[in-house]
Parts: C-alpha cells; sequence; structure tokens
C-alpha cells in the first residue's frame, strides 16, 4: 500500500494546484504535472518497505481511489481522474518486465543515474537532456529484461517496444523518488515534467472560415479582419492558462495554419496580436495570463485565497512564421522570453464558486467563471 505519510506535503500542494476551480484552467502546466509527480513520489517512497516499485491491478484502483478522495477532502476538483486522464494502471508496472527495487538494481547503473537527476538545471535539462537521457537509458536496460524472459519461455508475445520503454521509465522515475527526499524529487519531477510541456501547444484551434474570408485576398478590409482575428482568439482565451514558451508554440502553429489557408499577410502585426493573447486573460484589463516556463505552483492563503505567477509585464509581439517555418524548439527560440516573471507579475486568486479573480497590485479585476 502506498505511504501516505512520506508525501503529506506533496498532497497539500497537489490540492492547492488542483484546487477546484482553477483545475481545468491550471491542468495542462500546474495541476497533472503535479498529482502525477505525487503519485510516482508515492510509489517511490513506499517501495522502501515493499520493494516494488508498482502496485498490481486491485491495489492501485482502491489506492488511486484514496489519492482522490484526499485531494478532494483537501479542495481539489473532484474530477481530477478525467481532468488529468488518471487511470489505475497508471499506478501499475505496465508492460515493464521489472517492478522490483532489487532487479531494477542489478539491471542500471544507479550511481550513475542519481548523478545525472539527483540535482538537474531547471533552466538547461530540456535542452541538454542529461537526466533525460540517463533515465532513457535505464529505461532500455530494464525493458531488455523482457526478451531475456521471452527467450526462457520461448514466447513471442511482446508489447509495443516504445509502449514498454515509456512503462520503464516510469518504474525508473518512482525508483528515483524513492532516493531523493519528496521536495527533491517534487524538483526533478516537475522540471522533467515541464520540458514535455513547453514543446507543445495545448489549444485546441477553432474553425478559421471567418478569418479566411475577412483576411484572404490581400486584406481588402483591415477593420473586418481584425475583428475576426480578434474574435477568434477571445475564443482561444476560454481554454487554459499557458506558459510562455507554449504561447510562442500556438501563435507559430496558428500562424502555419492561416498561410496554408493563403493569408500570407502578417495579421498578427496587422491586428496587434500578442503571445499574452493566447492565454486567459485577466478581466476587462485585456492583460493575457502566461506562467512561466519553470515548473510553478499555486498556493494558498486562508485571508487572501489561491495565488500563482502570472507574466502581465511582457507585451511579446506574437511572431509572424516566415512562408516555410515549422514551429522551432524551445531550445532555439529567436524571440526571449523570461522563464519566471518579474516581480510585479505576481498575481493573487481569490476564487469563488461562480467567479475567479486576480488581484493585480492594489486593484482588483476579475475573471470570469468560463465552465
Amino acid at each position: 500500500m502506498l505511504n501516505f505519510t512520506a508525501a503529506e506535503s506533496m498532497m497539500s500542494v497537489t490540492s492547492t494546484d488542483c484546487i477546484a476551480v482553477f483545475a481545468p484552467f491550471l491542468a495542462n502546466v500546474v495541476c497533472c504535472p503535479q498529482i502525477e509527480a505525487t503519485l510516482l513520489i508515492l510509489i517511490g517512497q513506499s517501495s522502501k518497505s515493499s520493494n516494488l516499485l508498482a502496485l498490481n491491478g486491485s491495489h492501485s484502483k482502491n489506492c488511486l481511489s484514496d489519492v482522490d478522495k484526499i485531494l478532494v477532502g483537501q479542495g481539489a476538483s473532484e474530477n481530477l481522474q478525467k481532468i488529468c486522464s488518471l487511470k489505475p494502471s497508471n499506478l501499475t508496472e505496465g508492460s515493464c518486465p521489472v517492478k522490483s527495487v532489487d532487479e531494477f538494481e542489478k539491471a542500471v547503473n544507479s550511481s550513475q543515474l542519481i548523478s545525472a537527476c539527483e540535482n538537474i538545471d531547471l533552466v538547461n535539462e530540456c535542452c541538454d537532456q542529461i537526466c533525460q537521457n540517463a533515465i532513457s537509458d535505464a529505461a532500455t536496460k530494464i525493458a531488455s529484461k523482457a526478451y531475456d524472459y521471452l527467450s526462457i519461455s520461448g514466447s513471442n508475445l511482446l508489447a509495443d517496444h516504445s509502449t514498454m520503454i515509456d512503462d520503464c521509465k516510469n518504474i525508473v522515475l518512482r525508483w528515483l523518488a524513492s532516493k531523493l527526499t519528496p521536495l527533491s524529487a517534487k524538483e526533478v519531477l516537475r522540471g522533467l515534467s515541464n520540458c514535455k510541456v513547453n514543446k507543445v501547444c495545448p489549444l485546441v484551434f477553432p474553425d478559421l472560415r471567418y478569418i479566411v474570408k475577412s483576411c484572404g485576398d490581400g486584406i481588402s478590409n483591415q477593420i473586418a479582419c481584425c475583428t475576426e482575428m480578434e474574435n477568434y482568439v477571445t475564443e482561444l482565451q476560454k481554454q487554459s492558462f499557458i506558459t510562455n514558451l507554449q504561447a510562442l508554440d500556438c501563435a507559430a502553429l496558428l500562424g502555419m495554419k492561416l498561410r496554408k489557408a493563403n493569408i500570407t499577410k502578417n495579421v498578427y502585426d496587422l491586428c496587434r496580436i500578442s503571445l499574452k493573447d493566447f492565454s486567459l486573460q485577466v478581466g476587462t484589463q485585456e492583460s493575457g495570463c502566461l506562467l512561466p516556463s519553470l515548473p510553478s505552483d499555486a498556493t494558498y492563503d486562508q485571508y487572501t485565497g489561491i495565488s500563482f505567477h502570472c507574466d502581465l509585464n511582457d507585451n511579446i509581439p506574437a511572431p509572424w512564421p516566415s512562408k516555410s517555418q515549422l514551429p522551432v524548439s524551445s531550445c532555439n527560440k529567436t524571440v526571449k522570453i523570461p522563464a519566471l516573471p518579474a516581480a510585479a507579475s505576481c498575481q493573487r486568486g481569490l476564487y469563488s464558486k461562480d467567479v475567479m479573480f486576480l488581484a493585480l497590485s492594489a486593484s482588483s479585476v476579475v475573471l470570469t467563471y468560463l465552465l
């Protein structure tokens, strides 16, 4: 069973990161990465007594239910399993052939893995991939055990190799979480998850037909074109908070879609579209909340409510892609975006059942509750 005492502080952080009203809007960047890290830490810390880096089917179902109940009891959303696509199978070994600590440590270079991952560089790890490469190497080694078992049993059945590697990476991460303190493990796991988060634009782009109609053919009517662009980004702004690097990816993807629709003129510049326009907006002040690209958490204060960091000071124009440009890697950005927001960008969120508030300096502005 899981050792909840060892990860008590992580459960508290997770319940705040996934607090009921904000959970759908913080899911991609804050809530889901944090609950995934918490589950890895719970199993990792529990392995110290169980010697197992995975739960069986029945235990995984019961334990996930227990985690859910504890988090909901502390104020988290009741829909976390749906929001974060959590399943009992996430707590098992999946198709990875190794789940015992002893067998794991016989198969991998433990000291090398610890050395690469115990203190990752949160700024450079996503590009240097020192810890990520060590995790991949370890996962490959324990996955190879499957072939050893097949040669002994004479069976030809084998899971998809990429799926097996991914399942074995979870085993590696749980083992790492068992060797670090919960706080250190959280920093490492959230840092690694952010490498994945910042690579992908999480927004769903609606149909472009109205923009194409108003902005195509050389843009004969600038006002009509920009009105449609404004309407379009307004729909995007209802989806979620995103990081500054995700905003750059989203701007590139939308720009490429517009180019493919034969809109060749820079409508971002024409209509003054900035990176902040791709994220949830702060009331009527037209200030998009871009989360920092480095891992961050929400915090709770009984007097002032929920707080989290936003980049509201950096009004960076959305870059229009060149004719053949694909979304660039976050390791090769031409637009400089701070990983962490300026001190003045720290926003405080107060929530009730019907609305979300952000206090900006001394004034209060309202985020309409969009559910």
